[in-house]
């Protein structure tokens, strides 16, 4: 089988940036800590459900959390959910070989450790309805993860760069609209967990910009232009992600302001002077989307201000 260009740089990029691989993993391994999904769960609030034990049915009522937080903390962990196929797709970009493979199977099972927690402490505390859940998980699994860039490892680390930092603001902003102080104090390890992952993604793509900066810089305006979270397949997600927007809980203005921006700077986007071709290019359709981007969020935020006035009008 004959090996194509793309696959070829591909190959030889990623043998450039094992040693930075290496080294992040190493990093990553002497800072993240240690926790136990278990100790995150009030178990002394449970109680039997109805079926074979013949226990209590879940009722709206036994909900401690508003609806916002319930629609969010839902989609986090249906997103949580799908890790086999993020598994499949992060072993197929980085390979199961090396510092590559070590990390892949550490950050799965990093990553399991959030769904475990997010599942036992909704179904404890009943405050989702665990029937609904749990054929939401259904749905969501069947319907399957496919990347959005198929195979392109820059396209790929591009992608969870950003990706992990949203779901860091996510989880940490979605156990602040809990009111709830096991809920959030979970949320919040959760999103340190978040963190780290991020941060070794960026580092990545960052030695890759150094490497290869026109390819790279065209990977990260592709990824950009056309990000969405890795939920967007659940059954309901649109309905949820305006909740969770109109709640303040991840919206435009966070994407912008609290993910996108401070990555790019990291990176130092605007400030290369290596880009030619196609990488220029790409930079200034980066540049334009912002500003599209930045645009959309302040008229959003607008909206919402003028729609929570209303409302607080008729209540008054």
């Amino acid at each position: 089988m004959s090996v194509t260009p793309e696959e070829k740089f591909q190959t030889g990029l990623m043998l450039d940036l094992e040693p930075v691989v290496e080294k992040e993993l190493n990093r990553h391994l002497s800072t993240a800590k240690e926790w136990f999904p278990h100790q995150y769960v009030p178990w002394s609030e449970g109680r039997d459900f109805d079926g074979p034990l013949d226990g209590e049915a879940w009722s709206l009522e036994q909900s401690k959390l508003s609806l916002e937080a319930r629609d969010s903390l839902i989609v986090n962990l249906l997103t949580e959910d799908n890790l086999p196929g993020y598994h499949r797709a992060i072993a197929t970009v980085f390979g199961r070989e090396g510092a590559w493979g070590t990390w892949v199977n550490r950050w799965t099972a990093e990553e399991n450790r959030h769904g475990i927690a997010l599942r036992d402490y909704l179904t404890v505390t009943r405050a989702v309805d665990p029937i609904a859940l749990e054929r939401a998980r259904m749905h969501h699994m069947e319907a399957g993860y496919e990347a959005d860039h198929g195979d392109s490892f820059l396209h790929g680390t591009a992608y969870v760069s950003f990706q992990e930092l949203a779901t860091r603001v996510s989880h940490r902003n979605t156990g602040r609209a809990s009111g709830e102080p096991v809920c959030e104090r979970m949320m919040t390890r959760i999103a340190a967990d978040e963190n780290l992952h991020m941060v070794f993604y960026r580092n990545l793509m960052g030695a890759a910009l150094e490497a290869s900066p026109n390819e790279t810089m065209r990977a990260i305006t592709d990824v950009v232009t056309t990000f969405q979270m890795p939920g967007h397949s659940i059954d309901g997600f649109m309905r949820k992600s305006v909740v969770i927007a109109n709640a303040g809980i991840y919206d435009l203005r966070l994407h912008h302001d609290d993910v996108l921006v401070p990555v790019l700077r990291n990176w130092g986007v605007f400030d290369r002077t290596d880009l030619t071709g196609d990488g220029e290019k790409a930079r200034e359709e980066l540049s334009e989307f912002l500003g599209h981007l930045d645009a959309s969020a302040t008229k959003f935020e607008t909206r919402r201000e003028e729609r929570r006035a209303r409302q607080a009008a008729r209540k008054g």
